[in-house]
């Protein structure tokens, strides 16, 4: 196997146990192991649906303006295989447990509605360009659970996404829940831009399951990988500013 530098081993060749981990994960698993999942399992998506519009103004504002928001494949090492540079964008406020300052206090209420998600992991404005495919991919944990809320969706032509065997789209103002460790790809084959606020959240489990969920998640987020991430976050910002001055 080809080492991947940064990357902690539990991902590395945690792949080759993914299946064990997984059914580990789905015995202990307090909702359903669907693809996608009923958007009212989790009550607190109401709360982005009724304030979509305020989120949508923020990202409008703050993440679409220059050169805020990087490419995915230049802050996350786990996504420079299938992320386009410059197609997908991405303007954290949130990664692997860790808030990012600079960027949630320019979003101030986007930022206190996710933070009132229970087990918030991750949260970021998703851009993809026109005429950008992100090829069929997996998530690392069974443990995490993604929301989108949809926020720009363009019209003249098809915005997808295939979870498994089933293809959703967005609608503007609507919560799409879903595993993401099922294999996936999207597709924008319009003249816009999509923009969706993604969340990853812990899936609620009962032990055992919790319990290697929660052991996994923590080696992750101190690991080389995602202070790399971190720290390219930090680096684009401060580059962002220099161009403002």
């Amino acid at each position: 196997m080809k080492a991947e530098p940064g990357r902690p081993l539990i991902i590395r060749f945690g792949k080759h146990l993914r299946g064990v981990f997984d059914r580990l994960i789905a015995s202990s698993s307090l909702v359903p192991n669907d693809p996608v999942l009923d958007v009212r399992t989790f009550p607190w998506t109401q709360t982005l649906r009724d304030n979509w519009e305020t989120i949508r103004d923020e990202a409008t504002a703050v993440a679409l303006q220059g050169e805020a928001a990087p490419s995915l494949a230049t802050i996350s090492p786990d996504h420079r295989s299938i992320a386009q540079i410059n197609m997908w964008r991405s303007f954290f406020l949130w990664g692997y447990g860790y808030r990012i300052d600079e960027n949630a206090a320019r979003c101030p209420a986007t930022a206190s509605l996710v933070e009132q998600i229970p087990g918030l992991n991750s949260a970021f404005f998703s851009i993809l360009a026109p005429g950008t495919h992100i090829p069929a991919h997996r998530g690392v944990s069974k443990g995490l659970i993604t929301c989108h809320l949809g926020l720009i969706v363009p019209r003249d032509g098809d915005v997808r996404m295939r979870v498994d065997g089933r293809v959703v789209r967005w609608c503007e103002g609507e919560t799409l829940v879903f595993d993401d460790t099922y294999d996936h790809e999207v597709w924008n084959e319009t003249e816009g831009t999509r923009v969706v606020l993604l969340i990853q959240f812990e899936r609620p489990l009962r032990n055992p399951g919790k319990w290697f969920a929660e052991f996994f998640l923590g080696f992750v987020r101190r690991s080389a990988f995602v202070q790399e991430a971190r720290n390219n976050i930090s680096m684009w910002n401060a580059a962002v500013k220099q161009m403002d001055v």
